[in-house]
């Protein structure tokens, strides 16, 4: 969308509109055609055509901005409170859900300004300023915010020392995939929803272990292990031993120190992966703080999968493994998917990507 602040209303977005269309003026006036006009302004064909029209009839002064329609109810410092109270959350204005509303925010404003709007006013409202509708993300209730910023300090401070000591910085997580898919849009006639078959019945599981590997000049790496399909004791789940071999493995493809980076699950804190990690002069451990996956780049790597799994309808276990087992290879021949996902984390500045 060429303008995203609800059509160009506020001062700031009518003064870019306005230095387009004076922009328009001066093609117009050297010559160029419509198509050429708006390929280069980037702009709608239809908008150049008119803007012609106007040009031709009334020249530069046609296209000068004749200012908004009528002054907004919430002046930008009034907007700005209310920013302010729709940051607190609707439970605190006495709302039983986390969700705003187009209806809801009308009372606030109501109540808090003793202004009246419409439902679509204050669409138009939060629209101009920058506003719009999208699916939340999910925080556990239990996380807390100063041990996660504590913990990005201390990512940040051994970002330095991995860097310094020329060690690979590597994270670590789990994840499980089942014959279950997760759904994703698709196209179908309004009024019919779409079917998706699935196993019903199938209870197998799939888990997955996963390491992400960044250095300065390396390409970044993928190692993922899938759990043992058998065990003796019965666990379905990574023992420690798993953790430890996964780790002896990197350590040998990547031949140099690793810094590793992940979460207080209880197998990582039992006493042989302890004994392991002191034992290890090439290995140091960092504990990600509790609740905190979006600091994890392996997490990215996980939505990758789920995504290409989505809607597939699985004939039985062994076509539920090799997907996923497919999408992981795809992933480690593809290291900038790797470095997207470190980006997202919020985290690159720790260490220098390696290359694509």
């Amino acid at each position: 969308m060429r303008y995203p602040q609800g059509g160009g209303l506020t001062a700031e977005r009518q003064a870019f509109r306005e230095q387009i269309r004076m922009s328009a003026a001066e093609r117009f006036a050297a010559g160029d055609d419509t198509a050429t006009v708006a390929k280069v302004l980037r702009v709608h064909v239809r908008s150049v055509q008119r803007w012609r029209a106007a040009w031709a009839a009334g020249g530069e002064a046609s296209l000068v901005s004749k200012g908004p329609p009528s002054h907004p109810h919430l002046t930008d410092e009034q907007f700005a409170v209310l920013e302010i109270e729709l940051a607190r959350g609707p439970t605190t204005h006495g709302w039983p859900d986390q969700t705003w509303t187009l209806a809801r925010i009308k009372t606030l404003i109501g109540r808090r300004f003793h202004k009246s709007y419409t439902v679509q006013g204050v669409h138009y409202l939060l629209r101009r300023h920058g506003w719009s509708v999208q699916v939340p993300a999910r925080r556990a209730v239990e996380r807390d915010e100063a041990a996660v910023r504590l913990g990005e300090g201390d990512l940040a401070k051994r970002g330095s020392t991995r860097a310094a000591l020329g060690a690979w910085l590597i994270f670590e997580d789990e994840a499980g995939f089942t014959m279950t898919p997760p759904t994703a849009r698709t196209w179908s006639k309004q009024g019919r929803t779409p079917v998706v078959v699935v196993r019903g019945r199938s209870r197998r599981r799939l888990s997955v272990a996963a390491l992400v590997c960044y250095k300065p000049g390396e390409r970044s790496r993928l190692i993922y292990r899938p759990a043992p399909d058998r065990r003796a004791d019965g666990r379905k789940s990574f023992a420690w031993t798993d953790y430890r071999d996964l780790l002896t493995v990197a350590h040998a493809q990547l031949g140099g120190p690793i810094v590793l980076v992940w979460d207080n699950l209880n197998t990582h804190l039992t006493g042989g992966m302890k004994q392991f990690i002191a034992d290890r002069y090439w290995l140091t451990v960092i504990q990600l703080p509790a609740y905190a996956p979006q600091l994890n780049p392996v997490e990215g790597i996980w939505s990758l999968v789920r995504r290409d799994l989505a809607n597939t309808a699985f004939a039985d276990p062994e076509h539920l493994f090799a997907a996923v087992r497919r999408n992981l290879r795809e992933i480690q021949y593809r290291p900038g998917l790797i470095n997207g996902a470190l980006a997202g984390t919020g985290l690159a500045s720790i260490t220098v990507l390696g290359g694509n």
